[in-house]
């Protein structure tokens, strides 16, 4: 087990010395290419922006810059080696700022959301940027009209985002998109939804921002990489709060998400570790609207679709033909490309636990019209699922916690608490949350209706 410490370095100039603390490994990030751009994706979302008219606060490019570093760790730090009971890591990162003392004061909000997210152990530092790179982000021109965007959204390739992005243009709305430039099944699913989008709503300005961010191999001397990727919300909502900075006046970062997947209660006991994860909990949520406050950004982060199952999102939406349309194109699935062994494509499996939401929200959603979606596992009655193979797994877990919540309903708001304190919420959005959960997963349910599960 060994502590990791990521240093944020502004150029081969920026030498300052860090102590290491007893048994901790340093690894320098490098934010610089050449003479003074950013690197690692942040200088081309910067030029990407400007050519939008967006021009974010250097406060806001600080935000992708503490979400690199988090980025850097939560990828190439490997849970297996790198912690002494195969989950919990020591991660400390030190990041050059524009203003330390406004960070100073928002690290206990930010390590606490941190340490919910992934379930490690985090410690933040901040000091100055060196002078020479005072300000980096490019300088807003004096112009009479602003950019043209008048809402922010996450956009991941998913159905919930493709939903969130239909419903804002059906409202007239003007959304800047963003996207992280990730895994290619997901960037292939994010181009094409939004090419549909703008083919189906020509003359509309929205446009999207992608992030290329990556780590190579390596990065981290010593650690193979890690593919949990618990932190990625971190850097998607990071990216959204440094595109929100470059807006004119307060803006909003909608993360559109179904209700039962954001409150995200444990199927079982054991998924209360690294099964369960938190990426829009609204503890997480929440914590992040505390530290944007104490920055001093005048924005904050929702969930649109807290309060709605993934099938009352399809059955709601907008524009219900244009979602039949391109429900095909949208992914959802946990692992796309996990058939390849059987001689397939990126497609989804059918079993894992966002393909049967989304079989369930579209069984809801799209009637009396079938679900266009091709899976590996077209139907799940067609024989015995196995408890002990990965088809079965998540299907038995479904089925028993919708049997325990039938048998006793009065369980929902006890145990939409159990991944993570609620007390942000008013008793009325806490009885909502209870609500939804229970109607996520007796939309589950009408899905699972005669299919059969047993070991072996």
């Amino acid at each position: 087990m060994r502590r990791h410490l990521i240093t944020g370095r502004y150029g081969p100039g920026d030498r300052s010395r860090m102590p290491l603390g007893d048994g901790e490994v340093e690894t320098r990030l490098d934010l610089v290419v050449g003479e003074r751009s950013l690197g690692h994706g942040i200088g081309r979302a910067l030029a990407d922006l400007s050519r939008l008219g967006v021009f974010p606060s250097e406060m806001g490019v600080d935000v992708l810059v503490l979400a690199a570093h988090v980025h850097a760790a939560d990828t190439r730090v490997s849970r297996d080696s790198e912690s002494q009971d195969g989950w919990t890591r020591e991660l400390r990162l030190i990041v050059p700022v524009s203003d330390p003392d406004r960070w100073h004061a928002a690290a206990p909000t930010f390590v606490r959301l941190l340490n919910f997210l992934t379930g490690d152990r985090w410690s933040l530092g901040f000091r100055a940027r060196p002078r020479r790179f005072a300000r980096v982000a490019p300088t807003q021109p004096a112009r009479l009209i602003g950019p043209p965007f008048d809402d922010l959204a996450l956009f991941s390739g998913g159905l919930d985002s493709l939903i969130g992005a239909i419903d804002a243009l059906e409202a007239g709305r003007t959304p800047l998109l963003l996207s992280h430039a990730g895994e290619g099944a997901t960037s292939d699913a994010q181009a094409t939804i939004f090419e549909a989008l703008k083919a189906n709503y020509r003359g509309r300005a929205f446009d999207r921002l992608r992030l290329w961010m990556a780590f190579p191999d390596g990065f981290v001397r010593g650690s193979a990489g890690e593919n949990t990727t618990r932190g990625r919300s971190f850097l998607f909502f990071a990216l959204g709060v440094f595109a929100g900075t470059g807006l004119d006046g307060t803006f909003t970062l909608k993360v559109p998400e179904n209700g039962l997947i954001a409150v995200n209660v444990p199927l079982d006991p054991l998924r209360l570790g690294a099964l369960s994860t938190r990426t829009t909990h609204p503890f997480y949520i929440a914590r992040w609207n505390d530290a944007l406050h104490t920055l001093g950004i005048s924005g904050r982060i929702e969930n649109p679709y807290w309060d709605r199952t993934k099938g009352e999102m399809a059955e709601e939406c907008a524009n219900p033909a244009l979602l039949r349309q391109l429900t095909p194109a949208s992914l959802s699935c946990a692992s796309p490309t996990k058939g390849r062994w059987q001689g397939l494509g990126t497609q989804h499996c059918g079993y894992c636990l966002p393909c049967l939401i989304r079989r369930a929200a579209l069984l809801k959603g799209l009637r009396p019209d079938a679900d266009p979606t091709i899976y590996t596992v077209p139907d799940l009655t067609a024989h015995a699922l196995d408890t002990r193979q990965s088809e079965g797994v998540q299907v038995r877990s479904f089925q028993l916690a919708i049997e325990r919540l039938r048998a006793r309903p009065a369980l929902a708001p006890i145990l939409i608490h159990k991944p993570g304190p609620l007390f942000d919420e008013s008793p009325q959005r806490q009885a909502a949350l209870a609500d939804v959960y229970r109607r996520g997963l007796e939309e589950v349910g009408a899905l699972l209706t005669g299919v059969r599960t047993r070991p072996g």
